[in-house]
This record gives C-alpha cells, sequence and structure tokens, in this order.
C-alpha cells in the first residue's frame, strides 16, 4: 500500500503525518509541487512483458502526460530481485540529489521509495504499483529501491542528460530509513 510519512529534517524517528490514504497522499504532496496519481491498466500486464506492451497498456495516461508536460522520450525500466547489478544501482540514488528537469515515474509493478527534502520537511512516500509521482526539478531528494528491488517503471524524460543526479554533498539521507521489504511497509 502506498504511504506518506512526513518528517522535520531534525526528527529521523517520529512522523508529524503518516497516511496511506492516497487522496491524503496527493494533497499534502500537492502543496509542495509534488504531483500523485493512480493509474489503472486498459489491459492485463506483468514484468517481463515487452516494453511498448506495458506503455500500450497505459497509453492514455501516457499520452495525456506527453501533452500536457512536453516530454520527449518514455522508457520502461524493469529491475528483479536477481539482477547481477542490484547493489551499485541501489546505491546510485541514496544520497541527496536533484535533477534539472522533472522526476516522472509510474510504477508499473513494485514498489521504491522517494523522499524528498523540502525546506525543514522529509517526505517518505513509498510507490507501488499504480502510482504515478512527478518530482519537480531542483527539488533535493533521494530514491531507495531496497536491497532485492523489484519494480518495473515507466519513466519520462524531457532531455536526454535530465536524469543526471547533481549531489549536494549532504549526509541527510543516511539518518533516514532505508526501504528494507517489511519495515518500511
Amino acid at each position: 500500500m502506498s504511504r506518506l510519512r512526513i518528517f522535520a529534517e531534525n526528527d529521523t524517528t517520529t512522523p508529524h503525518l503518516s497516511t496511506t490514504d492516497q487522496a491524503q497522499i496527493a494533497r499534502e504532496l500537492a502543496r509542495i509541487g509534488v504531483a500523485f496519481e493512480q493509474w489503472q491498466a486498459n489491459a492485463p500486464v506483468a514484468p517481463g512483458d515487452a516494453p511498448e506492451k506495458i506503455m500500450d497498456a497505459y497509453r492514455a495516461d501516457i499520452d495525456r502526460l506527453v501533452a500536457e508536460r512536453g516530454f520527449k522520450t518514455v522508457d520502461v525500466v524493469s529491475i528483479a530481485p536477481d539482477n547481477p547489478q542490484r547493489e551499485a544501482m541501489r546505491t546510485k540514488f541514496l544520497d541527496e540529489h536533484f535533477h534539472k528537469e522533472d522526476e516522472v515515474r509510474f510504477f508499473v509493478a513494485g514498489s521504491g521509495l522517494f523522499t524528498l527534502h523540502v525546506d525543514d520537511r522529509v517526505y517518505e512516500i513509498k510507490c507501488e504499483q499504480g502510482d504515478l509521482i512527478a518530482v519537480p526539478d531542483s527539488t533535493r531528494h533521494w530514491f531507495d529501491m531496497g536491497p532485492e528491488p523489484s519494480f518495473v517503471a515507466i519513466r519520462f524524460f524531457t532531455e536526454p542528460d535530465g536524469w543526471v543526479g547533481h549531489f549536494t554533498g549532504t549526509d541527510i539521507a543516511q539518518k533516514f530509513p532505508r526501504y528494507e521489504k517489511g519495515q518500511a511497509g
């Protein structure tokens, strides 16, 4: 189940808010400019399906988002728990960073933990199947796919280098909980 927890940046243990209500998650995130939506497939899809089949199942929402936001590239990324590069892939975005374009991800299957650092608050969002999150450019954040990553996501890009992370050099991400299946649930 999707979940939002909001912390003070200096208190990693006691959230000011913890909710699994999707409407409340969307409202709270909208206050900081983050879009959060749920999409439904128009046909059955599963991990391992061809990217074209996955994108066709969400074509109406993909086309709407591309038209609204001007994305130039849409792709599908799939990561399984047995991926030999899983540790390096997990580590890549565990530190606080930002991008020079919106980071927009739709979870077709599986889950991941986006954590946003906005002003003096930390917003921890567990995204699962059916969730779309759109993090505005320059928003400081980190992403944890867990030690045994398992997800399929549709990614949206405006520029080829838009996904490049610009790291802040702070240690805030190490102070907050990591995404461990069962613990972050």
